[in-house]
């Protein structure tokens, strides 16, 4: 299993995400699409290109929020996970456009023990995604219920 239980983690502990991807038009067309999201300036190229300070179609920003936490899913909470229990302090500092290609870290902000449920802890990611020329793009703070070790 690749994801770690909670007692494996530790306040500071930082993840420096291997798996990178490059953001095709697609991805961002179909998402849009999908998530019946239909602004111009993921769409329309014409529009972005006389209207934006862009001059280009920037990608949804709730692509590059899933695909931040995705990629660092596989370090971390790959089938050790019990539920996400939310994103805080989302930000997009910059445009994540078509050809960028995204790279992820992540470290452990805190650690807690639930209250209601003692079997699990609670881990605060701080997740962070940056393009090729290592402009951040994306960060969000996620709260993910984990499980505990199985007792031998």
């Amino acid at each position: 299993m690749a994801g770690l239980y909670f007692e494996e983690f530790h306040v500071g502990q930082t993840f420096r995400h291997a798996l990178r991807r490059t953001v095709t038009e697609a991805d961002n067309v179909f998402f849009s699409a999908l998530t019946h999201n239909p602004a111009a300036l993921h769409l329309d190229a014409e529009y972005c290109r006389t209207q934006t300070e862009f001059g280009q179609r920037i990608v949804n920003s709730a692509f590059t929020l899933g695909l931040m936490v995705g990629i660092s899913v596989g370090d971390t909470t790959l089938g050790t996970t019990v539920a996400n229990l939310g994103w805080d302090e989302v930000r997009f500092p910059k445009p994540l456009f078509h050809g960028d290609t995204v790279s992820c870290d992540t470290e452990v902000l805190e650690l807690r023990d639930s209250k209601s449920r003692p079997e699990n802890g609670i881990v605060i990611f701080a997740h962070r995604a940056l393009n090729q020329h290592g402009v951040l793009v994306a960060s969000c703070k996620r709260s993910a219920l984990m499980l505990r070790k199985p007792r031998a």
